[in-house]
């Protein structure tokens, strides 16, 4: 079967929307699968419904890559959307068109034509996710490395070039998966002009006519299709070989921190996609935290507990997903009203039962399972402390989820293995939780520990919660009889116990 190029499409019958011409107006560091189903979607969406009428050369960050893939498909990839929508089951296939080509700045000749992107009158906007160890600052590159090792130092050149070509400054748009990406982005670029010794000029340039946005990017994207008899089907249903396949989720929001006048520079309100200009991108990443991620860590181990692998599983139990809806609707949102409109809460949470009822991934309890003691202190803490301070009582699914946790860190332990703290589940198998070292060795000790004296010592622990839980009222009491509601009844009794 011939492999996807323009030729190859067009005599496979495709219908689909397809932009073989146009200028390049993106210049994205990173290649991958994510960028590829989320910023190239956008961008492809934004070409057919608001007539962007842009394409994207992507950049290869490091010495390896997708470069001579990308090229030999003309930039060409097959994109599967897939999930579940109002309830409804979803695969949506689209040949995405939007990206021109690939370059490996690391030849040369591809240096060379990074560069004459950069200094075009075309450019305006910057992408790039580079995994969360992109950006940083590397004093080790030099302003005569071709390219600097680093993403910064990369941008920087790219920048400088830009300046010296007498060219308007561009939005840059960070998708990598930190805190205030933007910011120390720009920070980074600041730190190597100073470096560099490069002209005030140019720093007050990129400081006053680039636009540095932070943004939060929410679409979990598993890639590449493994089972080889599925790509054979669908590539016999195409007419095409695809080496570059990718697969997302369904659902996908990007929000972009800027300018109000941001908005109708980009094209995608214009083209009517889930992407959003907001003066402030912490009110969604909090969003995001505690509802989506906030409700696996919430639900997750009593879940396990109780007899569940995967999260699809447990949104078809009338308990266990009444338990998360209950803790969402009436004990988490309720947090973030004062920041974001309720509908908008609403409608996320929404979206969250059915990401997680997503029939195509099978998404293990296990895996969410992963440092958990971190993670129910930035996803539910926060809520579980503001719902305290809001209503003066406990919450209760909240309360329940805190002692599912003691739980499972706790049933029947075996033994503490270099690989973590085996325990054993109700239904028989054992299981290993994976947490920093500290926290497995502290259960292990506390192993014989009765209930109130187990309770007392993981909420009293400070180095676990910054403060001793202790001193909540009624919050020692109520976790050990949820502790023990959990032990003797069954973790889905007693989520049952709080609806």
């Amino acid at each position: 079967m011939e492999q996807l190029n323009y030729d190859v499409l067009s005599r496979s019958g495709y219908e689909g929307f397809i932009q073989k011409e146009a200028p390049v107006k993106v210049l994205q560091f990173g290649e991958g699968n994510f960028l590829r189903a989320f910023v190239d979607y956008f961008f492809d969406i934004s070409n057919e419904k608001a007539g962007f009428n842009g394409k994207v050369a992507l950049v290869q960050p490091i010495a390896q890559g997708l470069t001579d893939l990308i090229n030999k498909q003309e930039g060409l990839y097959t994109l599967y959307l897939r999930g579940s929508e109002n309830g409804q089951k979803v695969d949506m296939k689209r040949v995405i068109s939007a990206v021109d080509c690939c370059l490996n700045p690391y030849n040369k000749s591809d240096y060379d034509k990074m560069m004459e992107i950069a200094a075009s009158d075309d450019l305006d906007i910057i992408a790039s996710n580079t995994t969360e160890a992109g950006i940083a600052y590397d004093p080790a590159c030099n302003f005569a490395d071709t390219p600097a090792s680093s993403f910064p130092g990369k941008l920087t050149q790219v920048l400088y070039t830009r300046f010296k070509a007498g060219k308007k400054g561009v939005v840059v748009l960070s998708c990598e998966l930190i805190d205030n990406n933007g910011k120390e982005l720009l920070k980074c670029v600041n730190q190597y002009i100073d470096q560099w010794n490069l002209e005030s000029d140019f720093k007050t340039w990129v400081n006053k006519e680039n636009i540095f946005c932070s943004t939060l990017v929410d679409r979990i994207v598993p890639g590449r299709i493994r089972d080889e008899k599925e790509v054979a089907k669908l590539e016999e249903a195409n007419g095409y070989h695809d080496e570059l396949i990718d697969v997302g989720e369904i659902f996908g929001v990007w929000i972009i921190e800027g300018p109000q006048e941001l908005e109708d520079r980009l094209p995608f309100k214009k083209a009517g996609v889930n992407v959003h200009v907001v003066p402030d991108v912490m009110p969604y990443k909090h969003r995001k935290v505690r509802i989506l991620n906030g409700a696996h860590t919430g639900f997750v181990l009593g879940a396990y507990l109780a007899g569940f692998d995967i999260v699809r599983d447990c949104m078809h139990n009338e308990t266990v997903a009444g338990f998360m809806n209950k803790m969402l609707n009436e004990e988490v949102i309720p947090t973030l009203v004062d920041h974001l409109d309720e509908n908008d809460l609403n409608n996320f949470a929404t979206a969250v039962k059915d990401r997680f009822n997503n029939p195509f991934v099978n998404h293990e309890l296990m895996s969410i399972s992963l440092n958990s003691t971190s993670k129910w202190k930035a996803r539910n803490m926060p809520s579980f402390l503001q719902y305290i301070d809001k209503n003066h009582k406990l919450p209760t699914c909240l309360t329940m989820s805190l002692a599912a946790y003691i739980a499972f860190y706790s049933n029947d332990v075996q033994e503490l293995t270099e690989a973590g703290l085996v325990c054993k589940r109700p239904k028989g198998n054992t299981y290993t939780v994976s947490d920093n070292r500290w926290a497995l060795e502290f259960y292990y000790e506390h192993r014989n520990d009765s209930e109130k004296d187990l309770v007392a010592a993981v909420l009293g622990n400070e180095k676990m919660w910054d403060q001793d839980l202790n001193k909540i009222e009624g919050l020692t009491e109520k976790v050990t009889e949820n502790l023990h509601l959990i032990r003797t009844e069954g973790a889905e009794k007693a989520y049952a116990s709080c609806l």
